[in-house]
This record gives C-alpha cells, structure tokens and sequence, in this order.
C-alpha cells in the first residue's frame, strides 16, 4: 500500500535537491510528479487540486534559511498537507467508563464480521474491557455462523437469536452483557450489495432505540472513489462516527484514504491491514505520512512490539546493550519475540528509509531463522553466556548438534559480534538513524 506512490512523491522531491532557493521554475517538475503520483494512486481529484495548490503556496512563500535545505522543507510541506488530508489528528474510540455500544455498518464483501472480531480482540487487549458480539447480520447466509467461530477462536462470548428482529436481539443482548458483566457491545448488522431503504431502515431503527456511542462504517479501501459515496449514503441516514478502511494490506493504491476524511468530515478510526484477528491497527495521521514518504513506522512496530516484550524487559534489555552484556541466552529469547511480530519482512517495511533500502521488497525464509536457533539451542547455557569459549572444537559439536556446517556457526557469531558493536554505539549516542 501506498508505495508506488510514496516512491514518486520521494523521487519528485528528490530533484529539488541541491538548488538554493524554492522558486515556481523549480518546483514545477516536481508539482506535476506529485499530481500523477496521487491521481494515479485513486486520490479524489478535488482533493488532488487542493492538496498541490496548497503545497505550492506555503512553498513559494518561505524564505529558505541558510541551515535548511529546499529538499527538506519541501518535504516537511509535503508530509504536513499529507497530514492533514488524513486529519491530524488520531481520534481515539468511545470507551466509557460503563457500557458502551458499537455499531458497525457497511456493504457486504467489506469484511464487516471480521473486523467485528478485530475491533473485539483490540478492546481486549488494549482497553482491557469485556466485548459481547452481537450477531444482527439475519440475512446473509452463515453470517451468524462466521461471527461465532470468530467468538470461539477468540474465546469472545458471541450473543445470538436466529433471524428475529435485531432490534429486539439487540434488547436482550444488552440484558445478558448485564448480567454477564460484559461492557462493550459490538453489533455486527447485515451488509448489502448496495445501499438500499430496508438496509438504511434497519439501521436507523436501531439507532433510535438504541443510545449508539460508536456509528463505524467499514470500507474495503480497494473500492476506489466509489467509497466516497458509500460514506455519504450511509451517514446522511445515520450519524457516522468513524471510518475503518479494510485490505489495506491487499493490492490497493490507498487513494481512498486521503480522500476519506477530507471529503466527509468522518474520521478514520482505525485500518486493517492483515486477516488475522490482531491485524486492526489504530490510525495515526501523522504515522500514516510518514509511511508514505518512506520514513518509516516506529509507532506502528512499537505497538506490534508492546504486545510481545513488557516495559521492564525492555528497559533490561537496554541496560544490557549499554553495558556490553547483550549475550546469545538474550538473543534466543528476542528471536522467539520477533517469531511472534509475524513475517519479518512486514517488520522490515516499517523502518525508515526502508523502501530507499531495497527492504519493501526482501523475502526473509522462515527456515532461516529456525536454522539460527537450532545452532544456539545446541549450544550449552555457559556458551550462550559467554561465546567467546566457542573454538573450534566446541563449534564442531554445536554443528553437529545442529545439522548445520560449521561455516553456518561461525558466520552466525560474526554477524553477532557485529550487532552487538552497533547496538552499544546506538545506545551510546555515537550513531544516529536515517532521519
């Protein structure tokens, strides 16, 4: 998502390189670069017109400082009209102090189910709340049967009662989550192909008979500039309020998501961008450019990373890596944390500079990290401690041990070597990162 136009807009920027000052004749080149690159992404064209319009304006009427270079401040203009298109700021979801309850609508094929799943594991594990699913999809065939295999695989108590009216479903939802102690609804409502009078009719019944904390609307960001329409239809029945855009991970240009917010006012909650049940991502505007023009998403791997390493063992971790005592007992035990992030190679995408690095586009073989961890588990706890006692005898028995060659151990302990040089001079203060 978003690459091939972040790769235009970076090389376009690119070319500014090197030239005194910002002038009309200078910028033009690149301007026009950057129309094509967001036109050719699916951005609305409005918001395309406006969004170059503005970037020209605020860069013509800078005074560049002696210390600060055209390409820099050109790309700080770039990424702040980038952030507000995606809204500036993040707006976090209703969480009350009692019940709160949340409506998801959209049109079938969004993956409004799932993502009811999602938004249950988040409220979970992030807010700490006890979510009930509520299945109020009556029509779509094995709808009621999806959202339950999701509750089960989740261990997410699901509420059911067949096909009846969801309004009533709802009402004996809200007693159970009472009597249960749960206290976040999510209403998962039937989807159509289009939107129709039943749909809208449905929607706003439940939304009259029921205080509704949370209106969200799931978009599969894949639609293009249709989903501009769809917002409108759904929220000048209902009062939408916020978006979630789905398969952001799919083959998408990812226009909608800077045509969303800016056209209708509706804030992009949050955005799916795997099929597993932790793939729900909060949207952080400014995160978001960043990642467009390839500086990278600390935040994003940080809030994968929270979930797998707890603040003392980093903190520990960092003292190790000051003090030179990071060992291969450390390693091992991050190597299984990493396992856990998912494929290496999304971790990799979210680094700065990565698509400038060739990263975007590397392939990481799992059996490559099983190797690696064959060939240190066959070390003995003194080794790992202390793996400087690995001579070439030892490295023999640890090959042996591990169906690995010895070449395999010993570009293992260089590579290890190497890291830990550059882990004490990163935290140390003597390097610093791309940006």
């Amino acid at each position: 998502m978003f690459e091939y136009m972040g790769d235009r807009i970076s090389k376009a920027i690119k070319n500014i390189r090197g030239m005194g000052r910002i002038t009309e004749d200078n910028i033009s080149d690149a301007m026009r670069e950057i129309r094509l690159a967001l036109l050719e992404a699916d951005v609305n064209y409005q918001v395309v017109k406006e969004f170059v319009q503005n970037v020209k304006e605020k860069a013509l009427g800078l005074d560049v400082e002696k210390n600060i270079k055209p390409d820099e401040l050109f790309i700080k203009l770039v990424k702040d009209e980038l952030v507000k298109l995606l809204g500036e700021d993040y707006v976090p979801l209703t969480v009350n102090n009692g019940t709160t309850i949340l409506m998801l609508c959209g049109l079938q094929g969004s993956g409004k189910t799932t993502t009811a799943g999602k938004l249950a594991n988040f409220l979970r594990n992030k807010k700490h709340k006890k979510p009930l699913l509520v299945a109020c999809d009556i029509y779509r065939p094995a709808a009621i049967e999806q959202l339950e295999q999701i509750g089960k695989s989740l261990n997410i108590p699901v509420f059911t009662k067949g096909k009846i009216n969801p309004v009533e479903i709802i009402k004996e939802a809200l007693e159970y989550a009472k009597n249960n102690d749960l206290d976040y609804i999510i209403i998962d409502t039937a989807g159509r192909l289009q939107i129709d009078e039943d749909l809208m009719n449905e929607l706003k019944d439940i939304e009259t008979n029921f205080k509704i904390d949370e209106a969200i609307l799931v978009i599969d960001a894949m639609m293009g500039q249709d989903a501009i329409n769809v917002i409108n239809g759904f929220n000048n029945t209902l009062k939408l309020t916020g978006t979630i855009l789905t398969k952001l991970d799919g083959n998408t240009k990812g226009g909608v998501a800077l045509s969303v917010r800016h056209l209708t006012n509706i804030p992009i909650k949050f955005v799916g961008d795997s099929e597993k049940m932790d793939g729900l991502r909060e949207f952080y505007p400014v995160a978001m450019a960043e990642r467009i023009l390839d500086m990278g998403d600390i935040l994003g791997i940080a809030s994968k990373v929270e979930d797998i390493i707890n603040e003392d063992e980093a903190k520990e971790e960092m003292q190790k890596m000051k003090k030179g005592n990071y060992d291969l007992e450390d390693f091992l035990k991050n190597l299984k944390q990493i396992k856990k992030l998912g494929p290496l190679e999304n971790i990799l995408k979210m680094l700065p500079g990565a698509r400038k690095m060739g990263l975007n586009n590397i392939n990481i073989d799992p059996k490559q990290m099983a190797h690696v961890e064959a060939i240190i588990l066959s070390m003995t706890p003194y080794e790992r401690k202390h793996p400087d006692v690995l001579k070439a005898s030892r490295k023999v028995r640890i090959a042996k041990g591990s169906g690995r060659s010895v070449e395999e151990v010993n570009r293992l302990l260089n590579q290890f070597m190497e890291m830990k040089k550059m882990m004490k001079q990163f935290s140390n203060g003597n390097m610093k990162l791309p940006y």
